[in-house]
């Protein structure tokens, strides 16, 4: 879970900087896709081990860094996240329903 206290720390890590005059949405948008980046790089070549529980370590700085991206590009939207992520669920939970998606892994148009 974020905490609002979390979220705070990261606008004042930015803002601190002077760094909110970089962070439009176009480049938040692309350090995100590049933080996934370096977080799927982590699974590249391993193999059986698609857990790489070995990597646990690096994986935590990665998730960190993108959930820090996601937090940043949500305020530079004025989206609250609480919020945009609520009402998301609320459409998933529409498009896959317990009775018909329970253990399959097809799209919702699929099941």
């Amino acid at each position: 879970m974020i905490t609002d206290e979390t979220i705070r720390r990261v606008l004042k890590f930015r803002d601190d900087r002077d760094w909110r005059q970089f962070h439009t949405p176009k480049d938040l948008a692309i350090s995100l896709n590049l933080e996934c980046a370096e977080l799927l790089e982590l699974f590249q070549w391993s193999g059986a081990d698609l857990e790489c529980r070995d990597k646990l370590p690096a994986m935590r700085e990665e998730l960190a860094d993108v959930a820090a991206c996601c937090i940043l590009l949500a305020d530079a939207c004025g989206l609250e996240l609480d919020e945009i992520i609520n009402e998301k669920m609320t459409k998933n939970e529409a498009k896959y329903p317990v009775e018909k998606a329970w253990g399959r892994a097809e799209k919702y148009t699929q099941l």
